[in-house]
């Protein structure tokens, strides 16, 4: 290869590592583990057993006040719902992805993201969902949905987001 010829294909190879970088803020409304499968894959929102109506209908999220992982009312009924579904349709596991603001610690949103997604794991249990269909995974403030100094967004990203899985070991 020439020198010309290297220069060009270094130059290819930068463009393509430049494109795949995206400073977009995370994005935990796709199905699954981000492995890009769309909920509409599986079956619409109007279909009851499909996880499109899951994520949309029943809600895939629940959200803290500041500092909190205590669970509110209206918590605690998207939760309930979660878990009518999930003892109907128990071919699917859930983790639940704790997540906080960006106020505070790496460290001290972790723990509170594993907090908050051990109350909503916790409450799911108290409503019948079997302990060893959940799992848990704390982000603290790693995964914002929204990215901006103001309570508008903060507020959004102290979730805890259930995700589902299928649980068939194929």
């Amino acid at each position: 290869m020439s020198m010309s010829g290297f220069k060009k294909a270094l130059l290819v190879v930068a463009a393509l590592g430049v494109a795949g970088c995206s400073n977009a803020s995370w994005d935990d409304t796709r199905f699954g583990d981000g492995s890009g499968a769309g909920a509409g894959a599986a079956g619409s929102v109007s279909d009851p057993t499909s996880p499109a109506y899951f994520q949309q209908a029943i809600g895939d999220r629940v959200l803290f006040a500041v500092d909190q992982s205590s669970l509110s009312p209206a918590a605690e009924e998207v939760l309930r719902g979660q878990a009518g579904w999930l003892l109907t349709n128990t071919d699917y596991n859930v983790t639940i992805q704790g997540h906080a603001d960006e106020q505070g610690t790496r460290e001290y949103n972790l723990a509170l993201g594993a907090r908050r997604a051990n109350s909503a794991r916790e409450f799911l249990i108290s409503q019948g969902v079997a302990g060893n269909r959940i799992q848990v995974v704390s982000y603290g403030k790693e995964r914002p949905l929204e990215i901006c100094s103001a309570e508008s967004c903060y507020a959004k990203n102290r979730r805890a987001v259930t995700v589902l899985a299928s649980g068939l070991t194929g």
